[in-house]
């Protein structure tokens, strides 16, 4: 187990993977998402156990496929012990049995591997922004207890919570697009509309999914990668503009 202990007020996230060279690969992404921090990296679920107890982390991103363990076994020995961090799992395992453990054990997030960073950033995002709203809840209806359970009621605006480096000017102007897109709109389409980079579009639109104000579609080709596709959260639901999947 590696460890850090510099004091801030951060996402405290502990890194479970047995392959060291991932690993680092993982640590690296948490490190460029605010407010988020790793505090330790655990390669085996012994060692995540260990980590856990002595380093509290507030989240875990854990690995299934562990030399000692499966690793969805190591959720209940952490509660048993008392402790309530969330656990994010990222994984290659696609069996749907091993999803539907993983539900069943509370995960808040479910990443398949390989995955780019636009992946795990805007998980990322989305757990600090429910984590955020979790804390911050008083609950006095029935209302209350559902934006709990689903996040939100009502998509919230992503323009209030804007991580460092976004303007307002440029996510009010994606918003505005994005809104009024008679479907739904891949990056490249944003950008040619709004005059901003592709890179940037996509940043923006990310950010607006993980606030939960904006809805992802894959559509797939016949190369290359599925093309993520964004509709603001609300539109009726209708065929998608007709195009070829660019990878």
């Amino acid at each position: 187990m590696i460890a850090t202990t510099d004091p801030t007020d951060t996402i405290d996230v502990l890194v479970v993977d047995d392959d060291f060279m991932v690993a680092r690969v993982h640590r690296t992404f948490v490190e460029r998402v605010e407010p988020f921090r790793v505090v330790g990296v655990a390669h085996t679920g012994e060692e995540a156990a260990r980590a856990v107890d002595e380093l509290h982390p507030d989240l875990v991103l854990l690995d299934l496929y562990l030399p000692d363990v499966f690793g969805l076994d190591v959720i209940p020995r952490l509660r048993t012990a008392g402790h309530d961090c969330d656990v994010m799992v990222i994984s290659a395992a696609r069996e749907a049995d091993t999803v539907r453990g993983a539900v069943r054990h509370g995960v808040v997030d479910y990443l398949l591997k390989p995955f780019e960073f636009d992946d795990l950033r805007a998980r990322l995002e989305r757990y600090a922004v429910q984590r955020g709203r979790l804390l911050a809840t008083v609950v006095r209806s029935q209302a209350d207890v559902d934006r709990v359970l689903a996040g939100a009621a009502v998509p919230a605006s992503g323009l209030s919570t804007l991580p460092k480096g976004m303007s307002v000017e440029t996510a009010a102007l994606i918003e505005r697009t994005l809104r009024a897109a008679d479907g739904t709109l891949s990056a490249a389409e944003c950008a040619t509309l709004t005059g901003v980079s592709r890179v940037s579009a996509r940043r923006y639109l990310e950010h607006f999914h993980a606030v939960g104000s904006a809805d992802v579609s894959l559509r797939y080709g016949t190369t290359g990668r599925p093309e993520r596709r964004y509709r603001y959260r609300g539109q009726p639901t209708g065929l998608q503009p007709s195009g070829e999947a660019r990878a």
